[in-house]
Formats: C-alpha cells, structure tokens, sequence
C-alpha cells in the first residue's frame, strides 16, 4: 500500500480518475512552465527551477517522511531537446467519434501494400479513434476561423468559410488570412444590445496535420475553384509515407474525407517501412546517421540507392538500415549486368555493321527462350506495378537478368562473335523493352542504355508501355528450358563438391527423371554447359534415387489419434505408396493429406550425384578422370590464359592473332592435340611452340604465351 500523488491538469489518467469524483482539473502552471498565482510563494518560477526550493520547504515543515531520487527515461522535445511537460489546455476538437464507424467502412475500400496495413495497425486505429484536438498555442501557422465575442454574459461564437464572408461582416478587404493581420479583424457582438462587447477571434490556429489532410481539397482551392477537376481526380490514385503515418496524415486524410465528402481520399496507400541509418536508429538528419548521398551519387549512382530502397522488404512493410554495402550490391547485381550486356551488345554490334531491327520471333531456341522470358517479364512486372508492388517488380526484373547475362548471353557467345545478325536482332529488341520496363525503377541507367541503343533523340520515358502480347511467347520450350537450366545448376553444384573444376571434361552425366526424354533435344546445350561428353538420358528413377517419407505427427495426430503410432512404424518399416496418377501418400492403410508429411528425394550416391528441384529427378556425373580428359582440361585452362593476354594487350575481340606459346615438356604434350579448341575461340591463325620469359602459370608451371595481332 502506498499514496500517491494525483494531478488532474497533468496526466490523462489522473483527470479522469479525480473529474469521476469530483476533483476539477486544477491547472497552477502557464504556458510558458512557471508556476502562476496559485501557488504563490513560487508565482512565475519554472517549475523545474523550483523543485529544490519547494523540497527544502516541505522539509522545513517537517512534512517529509524519506527523500530519494529515481532516474527513469523522460520525454524530450525532439527539436530542442528540452524536457517536456504535460499540460492540460483548452482546445477545439473534430467530432470523429460521430462518424468514426462509417471510416471503417471507407476504409474498406482501399487498397493498402501491405494488405495486413487496412485491417491491422490503420483498422485498429480507426476502430479507437478519439475526438481530434486540431488547435495549437502558437503564432505562426494558419489561424482557426472562429470569432467568439469577449464578453461571456453575451456569448456568442461565428465560424467562418470564405473571405468573401469575413467580407461582409468586418466590411473591409480581407487579402491576408495570417496572424496579426487577421487578429486585427475586430467587430461589435451583434447579440450584445449594450454595444460594449466585440467579437474577436481565437488565438489558437490549426494543428499542421490538419492542413495536411486538407491537401486534396486545399490545393485546387475547392470549392471555390476547379470543381469539375476536383470531382474527376478525388479520391487520389495513390499516396506513400512511412508506416506511423496511419496515426498521422493517412489518418487525418481519410477524417477529412469521410467528414467532408463521405468517401475516402485515396484508392491505393503503399504503407512502407522506417528507412533507418547504419547506427540502427531512424534516419535522421540532426543524427547524420546515413551515408552522404552525393558521395553516393558520385560513387555507385543514383539509381543504385533508387534500388537499393525498392527492391528492399520496406515495401512490404519491414525497417530498412541503408548502408553503402547495400547500395553496393545493388551496382554489382543490377546496374552492373545491364550496362556489361548493353556493352557486349555495341561491341559486337559495331564490329558486325549491325542496324537495329525489332525482332520478336527466331528458330533458334535459346532465343526463343529469352523472348518467351521476356514476355513473362512484361506480364509480371505489369501485374505488379498495377498492383503497386514494387517489391515484387523488382524482383521480377532481377531474375530476368540472371536468365540474360548468365544463360542467354553466355550460352550465344558463338553466334556474337560470329556477327549472327538474328541474335543481334534479339538482344538488340530484348535490351530496349527491359529497358522500358525497368525505366520506372532504374530511370538513369534505362535513359542512357536506351538512348544508345534507338539514339538520342529519344527517351524511354516517353515511350508507351510494352504489353506481353509485343513479344511471342512459348511455353513449352521456357518450362523445358527452365528444366535445362535446373540439371545444369545442380551438375555444377556436383562439380563444386567433388573438386572438378568446369573447364575440366568429364566423360558422362545421367539424368534421371520420369519426365527425361523431354531434354532430348537439348542434350547438347547440357553437354556444353557442364563440359561432359555424353549426355545420358534415364527414365529409371530408381536406380539412382529413392524417396523418402516423414511423417508429421504433430499435424496427423490431431486428426488419426492412436493411429498416428501404426503409420510412424509403416514408414519406418517401408511400408507406404504413392499413387502415380494423383499422388496420393498411404502408409499403414492411412491416407495422408498435405501437411501431415514431407516427401524428399534422396541420391542413392550423394558424393557424385543431387537432386533437381521439387523433387522431380537426379543428376549423377562420372567424375573418374583419364589422361585424356585430364589434358583437355589443361588445353582449356591455356585457353583462359590466352584470353587474358589478348585483353592485356589490349586486342578488340575481332582482332586476329599470330600465338606463340612457351610450354614445359610434360604440358607441351599434354594441350598438342587441342591445337583446334586452342586457336578457335582465341582467333588465332597460326600456333607456335617456342621458348620465351615466363609470363604465366598453368597447372603449376611457369609458361610463356605472346599474342601478335595479324
């Protein structure tokens, strides 16, 4: 038990607890934090600065029982940094009880990114939502538009909604509505028949949140103007603000709205999350807890912090720490991939004498395949714009770059260096509509690559959306593509286990799936991709893989009882099946639904062989290497090192080249009957066995390799 000190007029829920029994709220403190004539031994002294002198009086009284002190955390003015107090004052409210209901009902009709934002934290507000106090006790801001009269045994109170009616009454021109100029607007209280009472106006003026939600209205000046164009454009299409802002301008947008006009002020509200500094705290300027963003700019590019932010979870509503780490990453994932592909483009395209030409169909497959994938890429990414989902369009994006750069543009290498003008053609129309449809999200980089590639005089941004329909799509051949691409990944990933570098050859790989015979007619896209010199096609799963079964218990028990014990021994016996038709799971009679179970195919050999995704096959690569393949392998490593004395000598890819190479005996012998896999892809026209300086390593041995330019 204890007592405790109660102060009506500063703390809510102490004037609640004494106006319920009848204690007023008592208010001894002005606006200014002194203490006023009610306590008059300290009248006009700040209540911090008094606190010692009231404690030394109290003790004098000999009314003090024991004295601590307690440290506990403070409110602080955010600006100043001085501490606060909480007073209570007298204000003007909007009713927002009388209609709160109905904003939930508005409310309902929008769309909020995230969905959880419209019945979660908004919802929840407007469900508790309280009377809005929107006056404050200042000087500067716009002046509440109340006159009451000064005298009260002749109240009387005017609120006024035009200048035009401010006009009439005071019989002046009014053409400024800022204090003091219309504090000066002074008339006799008609109600008074003494004539000695004025109506003046309130000193309070409108809390800022108010004219913020005003915005839609305010900024056209409606009523009084611009009706039709206020009634064609409200509610707004959309806004974005952080996430506290459903206490704050979502709030007060939608009271206003709901009040005013009974509908809401907006269709869609992208609701994301606090942008943080690297310190972990909001970012903040008086903290300087950011990176500095011209050096930014400077450094990694605008785009690259654009990115950074739009592709982060803060568009579904989670925190984001920026970092110069992160925007970083953005350069080397994003921004990077499309200014080397658009490089690669000019170079060989300058080189060809290529003219651009639009092509959106080719019999070639693995231009099929970037089309079929770009028409994906403009259907997703549309969808998740007109969804305002920036998040998700982002990613769309950045994964049709992993398909470009890494599969499309490496796999056709050939067909570039050899001038294909068809392949030209597709990456030339493949470059320009990613470049439209990224323009939103990258719009520098997209502007400079897509001037480049039609010329400047044009803009991207200018330029109509693209629509899926523009580009040839086939299905089949992506979703078998995308299959190749699956074995490919998960060979290399059995490449990297086991130690066999991919230059390396090696002599075969199985693929083993139900479905196998459908990469038939890629089996050497496969074979060139994971450097393998056959390519074995198996329907007989289960030679080399088995599935495995786990039960759930926690799920399946609720729903079988007991007999969850009689399936747990049937699948640890091997006892249960798979409906090769619906796919059904049984095991000890039971019937299992989704859930209840994980299914998971296992290699039967995991140091040489993976399994594809979702469970639908394995790959096994013999990993055995012979001489033969071993010095294959050496011959394309030399390969790799001719390659980087022509880019060190400075060479246009085009160039041919006399080659000369100075080799160890044991390597001589080893890369002599690749002369052909050395000279093609290096362009040289003649190799040369001689001696010379050192220059490079291979295999561990000192080796000379001198490129002349024919």
């Amino acid at each position: 038990t204890g007592v405790v000190h109660m102060a009506p007029g500063f703390g809510e829920e102490d004037q609640i607890a004494c106006n319920a029994i009848g204690i007023p709220t008592v208010c001894p403190m002005d606006e200014h934090g002194r203490f006023t004539a009610e306590v008059a031994p300290w009248a006009g002294v700040h209540v911090f600065d008094a606190n010692n002198d009231i404690i030394k009086e109290l003790k004098a009284r000999g009314v003090v029982v024991r004295h601590d002190s307690h440290q506990h955390s403070y409110p602080h003015c955010w600006r100043c940094s001085e501490p606060l107090v909480y007073r209570a004052i007298s204000s003007w409210f909007v009713q927002v009880t009388a209609f709160r209901d109905r904003m939930g009902e508005l409310n309902q009709q929008i769309q909020w990114v995230p969905e959880h934002v419209k019945d979660g934290s908004f919802g929840k507000w407007l469900a508790n939502a309280r009377d809005w106090s929107i006056s404050r006790n200042r000087f500067w801001g716009s002046p509440i538009p109340v006159w009451r009269s000064d005298d009260p045994n002749y109240p009387r109170i005017d609120v006024y909604g035009s200048i035009a009616d401010l006009q009439r009454d005071f019989g002046v021109e009014v053409d400024d509505l800022h204090r003091p100029y219309v504090d000066n607007l002074v008339r006799p209280n008609p109600d008074d028949p003494t004539g000695r009472s004025s109506m003046r106006r309130v000193t309070e003026v409108l809390d800022c949140w108010f004219e913020s939600g005003s915005m839609p209205f305010a900024q056209v000046h409606y009523p009084f103007d611009n009706a039709d164009w206020f009634e064609s454009h409200y509610p707004g299409d959309f806004i974005v603000e952080y996430m506290a802002q459903t206490r704050g301008w979502f709030y007060t947008l939608h009271v206003l709205a709901t009040a005013l006009f009974d509908r809401p002020a907006f269709r869609t509200c992208v609701s994301h999350g606090i942008v943080l500094g690297d310190d972990g705290q909001k970012m903040s300027k008086s903290l300087n807890n950011y990176p500095d963003p011209m050096m930014v700019f400077d450094t990694h590019g605008a785009d690259a912090m654009r990115w950074h932010l739009l592709s982060s979870t803060i568009l579904r509503g989670g925190d984001l720490a920026v970092t110069e780490n992160g925007i970083r990453e953005s350069v080397r994932h994003v921004v990077l991939p499309i200014w080397n592909t658009y490089s690669f483009f000019t170079m060989y395209a300058n080189a060809a004498g290529y003219t651009a030409q639009r092509r959106t169909e080719s019999n070639d497959p693995l231009d099929q395949y970037v089309l079929g994938k770009l028409h994906a890429l403009v259907a997703d990414v549309t969808k998740s714009m007109d969804a305002y989902d920036l998040f998700a369009a982002c990613g769309s994006i950045r994964t049709f770059l992993d398909v470009l750069t890494n599969w499309y543009v490496r796999r056709s290498r050939e067909r570039f260096w050899a001038g294909d003008h068809d392949a030209l053609d597709v990456l030339w129309t493949v470059l320009s509509t990613m470049c439209q449809v990224a323009a939103p999200l990258l719009p520098l980089t997209t502007e400079a690559v897509y001037r480049g590639l039609v010329g400047d005089e044009s803009s991207v941004h200018l330029t109509d959306w693209p629509t899926s329909a523009d580009v040839i799509e086939s299905p089949s051949l992506v979703a078998a593509m995308d299959r190749v691409r699956d074995v490919c990944s998960a060979s290399l990933a059995v490449r990297k286990s086991t130690g066999r570098r991919v230059r390396q050859p090696l002599a075969s790989m199985t693929v083993a799936a139900r479905d196998a015979q459908s990469l038939e007619p890629y089996r050497g896209i496969i074979a060139d991709e994971v450097n393998v010199k056959d390519v074995v096609l198996s329907v007989d799963l289960d030679a080399v893989g088995a599935f495995e079964l786990t039960v759930v218990p926690g799920v399946l028990g609720p729903r079988i009882g007991k007999a969850v014990q009689q399936v747990i021994a049937a699948v640890k016996q091997g006892r249960w099946t798979q409906d090769e038709v619906t796919g059904v799971v049984t095991a000890g009679g039971i019937e299992l639904a989704d859930g209840e179970y994980s299914l998971r195919l296992v290699a039967a050999d995991p140091s040489r062989a993976t399994t594809l995704p979702a469970n639908s096959g394995v790959v096994v690569l013999d990993i055995d290497l012979t001489a033969d393949l071993e010095a294959e392998g050496v011959a394309r490593d030399l390969v790799r090192l001719v390659q980087q004395a022509r880019r060190d000598a400075g060479l246009h890819v085009s160039d041919r080249i006399d080659l000369r190479l100075g080799l160890p005996d044991s390597i001589r012998d080893q890369v002599a009957p690749f002369t052909s896999l050395i000279s093609e892809p290096t362009l040289a026209v003649s190799l040369t066995f001689e001696d010379g300086e050192s220059n490079a390593e291979l295999d561990g041995e000192p080796v000379w390799i001198g490129v002349t330019k024919v």
